[in-house]
């Protein structure tokens, strides 16, 4: 009897973390070569897609989410949550700069107009509203309406918390070449873990 038991736990183990186990294996040799990058969100502008941890002005959560980046073999598109280094600019208008995650919003070429309806920020992509249910409705922008054309070999990007995220609206597009990687999973603390 003890056997069989002993058995059914060494299964259930196997069955349960083997796939983890497997999972960070895989993952060592992309991290030696850089194709995989670790970040943790250090504020409030993507909450509560990423989380920062309190007592930081904005944050929800008691750790900071931790992330990992690829870095290589990607291509980007609207709705990705990317890793980039931000323009000289940022520092200036936000006080702040270096690494930044924010979503991606405007493609190179792309005109966005943020239109107020009803008291909040709307994002309309060559005069199609852009459908965004990432974003809370007491999280979007107040104003003002203004319209942004986005560059070629450029990004416009915008946090999901956009009353509390200094973003392209503020300081401009992120050239192509300032993209570090786009955000695949969210991997710690272990109830955060999700795949983006």
């Amino acid at each position: 009897m003890r056997r069989v038991v002993l058995y059914s736990a060494v299964a259930l183990a196997t069955l349960v973390f083997g796939p983890f186990i497997l999972g960070v294996l895989a993952l060592i040799p992309l991290a030696a070569t850089g194709t995989v990058k670790t970040y943790a969100i250090p504020s409030s502008a993507m909450e509560p897609t990423l989380r920062c941890a309190k007592p930081a002005p904005g944050c929800e959560g008691t750790r900071k989410d931790r992330i990992l980046v690829l870095t290589r073999f990607v291509s980007y598109d609207r709705g990705d949550i990317v890793v980039f280094e931000t323009p000289p600019e940022a520092k200036v208008k936000c006080g702040a700069g270096g690494t930044f995650v924010k979503r991606i919003i405007g493609l190179p070429g792309e005109t966005l107009r943020i239109r107020l309806v009803r008291g909040a920020g709307f994002v309309y992509v060559d005069g199609r509203k852009l459908e965004e249910p990432y974003i809370e409705h007491d999280r979007r922008d107040i104003g003002p309406e203004k319209t942004y054309q986005v560059p070629e070999h450029a990004y416009f990007v915008m946090g999901d918390n956009r009353s509390q995220s200094c973003d392209s609206r503020v300081w401009g597009t992120v050239p192509e070449d300032n993209l570090i990687g786009k955000v695949f999973l969210t991997y710690w603390p272990p109830q955060r873990i999700s795949f983006r």
